[in-house]
């Protein structure tokens, strides 16, 4: 049985017993430290998605978010959120997010997210899918989207 199988497999068995906080994955790039990434399953019909995560910078100098690809979607846009009256408007960082030194930056529901556009396949909870981050001074970093059920609003503070 392949590496990717047996993850695959022991991640279920921990949703059958409610250890969320056991799919917590990080993923180390320079001074910059990638906690648990995730997705929201996608509805039936829906082209759109979108992904999560915390992003620590342990350095003494910024760092800054600059794209985000993966296998499922045509595109990715890194986007803010915030209240402009009763209503809430998504806005493209069209020049990445900054991760300043010494600071925790998380990507949550209803604030900085990542905006999947065009997806290809339905993303089912309790799988993984592949991406990729790029960061101005960290570089390319591979990493593994969770797919969380399309309700789930967490923040990853306990994690």
């Amino acid at each position: 049985m392949n590496m990717r199988v047996l993850r695959n497999l022991l991640i279920l068995a921990f949703v059958g017993f409610g250890a969320a906080a056991a799919f917590a994955h990080e993923y180390k790039a320079g001074d910059l430290e990638i906690v648990h990434p995730w997705a929201r399953a996608t509805l039936k019909g829906s082209d759109v998605a979108d992904g999560f995560m915390k992003i620590i910078n342990h350095g003494s100098t910024p760092d800054r978010l600059l794209a985000v690809s993966v296998e499922f979607a045509k595109a990715s846009q890194i986007h803010t959120m915030k209240m402009d009256g009763d209503v809430m408007k998504m806005q493209e960082l069209t020049d990445g997010l900054e991760i300043p030194a010494g600071a925790t930056v998380e990507l949550k529901p209803k604030s900085l997210h990542i905006m999947f556009m065009g997806v290809n396949q339905e993303l089912v909870p309790d799988t993984i899918v592949n991406g990729e981050l790029t960061f101005e001074k960290a570089g390319k970093v591979k990493i593994e989207f969770m797919i969380e059920p399309a309700g789930t609003s967490h923040s990853m503070d306990n994690m």
